[in-house]
């Protein structure tokens, strides 16, 4: 019986499994800053500003917590972590940081197209939820997934970046 989730894990085109890419962590790090944004408010001197800090630092710290839990997480009892696992760890989590990247321009770039601060807070959701649509879209078929499980996939998340919408707006932010 096949099941649209799990995915398969079935070779890739060219016979070989899929690379490490971490589609899963930029969905992930995309849903973390839809959070962010939000749950983020316009006051202070700077609200633009403070935003854009708000969400590269808050996308450092769970990438570095990510890379925190998987180093610990996996390793045996008694064994030494090396520098280098460190590093292939950090740079297999990295995509959660990245996923900050794209809405903090959003909101950076706002005031270029006269967006008041609260339209900057909906244009940089916005932003973030079709980045994470994108991402998992995307990951599904680099997983070799079909076209329909990859559409699936998109729709899971779709909904997931939509309560976080649903939540901003009853909430009045």
């Amino acid at each position: 019986m096949n099941h649209v989730i799990p995915w398969r894990r079935k070779p890739h085109r060219s016979g070989h499994a899929p690379s490490r890419t971490d589609y899963a962590g930029a969905v992930y790090g995309s849903l973390l800053a839809a959070s962010v944004l939000a749950a983020s408010s316009t006051v202070g001197k700077f609200p633009r500003f403070q935003t854009v800090v708000l969400l590269l630092v808050t996308g450092l710290v769970f990438w570095a917590a990510h890379v925190y839990a998987r180093l610990v997480g996996e390793r045996s009892v008694g064994r030494l972590i090396g520098w280098s696992e460190v590093r292939e760890v950090g740079r297999n989590e990295w995509s959660i940081t990245e996923a900050a990247v794209l809405p903090a321009v959003a909101v950076a770039i706002s005031p270029l197209l006269g967006l008041s601060l609260s339209a900057t807070g909906w244009f940089a959701l916005i932003v973030a939820v079709a980045q994470q649509v994108s991402w998992a879209y995307l990951g599904a078929l680099h997983a070799s997934a079909s076209r329909l499980e990859a559409l699936i996939e998109a729709a899971v998340n779709l909904v997931l970046g939509l309560v976080i919408v649903a939540a901003k707006a009853a909430l009045g932010h």
